[in-house]
């Protein structure tokens, strides 16, 4: 089996750090239920406590530091995007969606549970996301936790992540360019990271300058990590990644892969890893985990 290559001690610190933090706020967020409750619960543990790489979350706790921003609060907002990730994992893996039956190694929640209890918990957890960004907890200002509100749904919604599901899905029937393919994963992948570096930026009211920089960051390590993603697909297997592969040749679409080929995909992973590490120059040596990740995700094999 293919490993993935050994993160740096500042980034390995960070993750294992980091899944810590959110796995304790998931299970504190969405305590077991009993009765008739039991089974939703349940569903949406399952999907969400499962394991994962956490990026999302690691992003908001890594920007976050940049500007001090309390851990209760960072990790509150880190656990809000950590739900709408994995309720668009549970939709995704849906029959009428990617019909996938493995995710994170185990099987997916449809497959688990239900359809119908799979649908469901995916819509609770992307309700309880933004309950969690609305609660004072999360910050005492107000006006912070609307703009983190706003900037979710935009990321989360028909102009982000869900428009890009769309796109994903019309391509089964036709075939789209390098502007199309990049325009879908700046959508569907590039959107919900890029708001998790801007969470950190919000609760740390950073300059626009700052602010800027970590929104150039995050969209070029968004396109580097879907690159990544779609040469995966094509050249791993379920053991490495923990979930089907194979399957966007299967379904005819388009991807980095089909577009570029896999040695010019992997070059272009790799030029826009460093020229995401780039972004943080103006930053010190607490961005050195961020700056590392730009790395690890290009070079990842699960």
């Amino acid at each position: 089996m293919l490993t993935s290559p050994k993160p740096g001690r500042a980034l390995s610190d960070a993750m294992a750090e980091t899944s810590r933090l959110i796995n304790e706020a998931i299970d504190d967020l969405l305590p077991k239920a009993e009765g008739a409750d039991a089974k939703l619960s349940e569903a949406m543990r399952y999907g969400c406590l499962g394991g994962g790489k956490r990026l999302r979350p690691l992003l908001v706790l890594q920007t976050s530091a940049q500007f001090g921003v309390g851990q209760s609060s960072a990790v509150r907002a880190a656990a809000a995007i950590e739900f709408i990730h994995c309720y668009s994992l549970i939709h995704d893996d849906l029959p009428a969606m990617d019909d996938s039956d493995l995710r994170r190694g185990r099987p997916t929640v449809h497959k688990q549970f239900d359809e119908a209890t799979a649908i469901l918990a995916g819509d609770a957890l992307l309700t309880i996301g933004f309950e969690v960004l609305a609660h004072p907890a999360t910050h005492e200002d107000p006006a912070i936790r609307c703009q983190l509100i706003t900037a979710l749904a935009v990321g989360a919604g028909a102009l982000g992540m869900v428009g890009g599901q769309m796109l994903d899905l019309m391509g089964e029937n036709q075939k789209l360019d390098a502007q199309g393919i990049t325009r879908l994963q700046r959508l569907k992948t590039g959107e919900l990271i890029n708001f998790s570096c801007e969470a950190g930026a919000i609760l740390g009211r950073a300059s626009p300058h700052q602010r800027q920089a970590l929104k150039a960051y995050a969209h070029d390590l968004g396109l580097a990590f879907q690159m990544a993603d779609d040469i995966l697909d094509a050249t791993g297997s379920e053991d490495d990644t923990g979930k089907s592969v194979g399957q966007d040749a299967a379904a005819g679409k388009s991807t980095f892969v089909s577009i570029l080929g896999l040695d010019q995909a992997r070059g272009q992973a790799a030029m826009l890893a460093h020229q995401a590490a780039e972004h943080l120059n103006i930053f010190d040596e607490r961005a050195d985990a961020l700056r590392e990740l730009a790395r690890y995700v290009v070079e990842r094999r699960g």
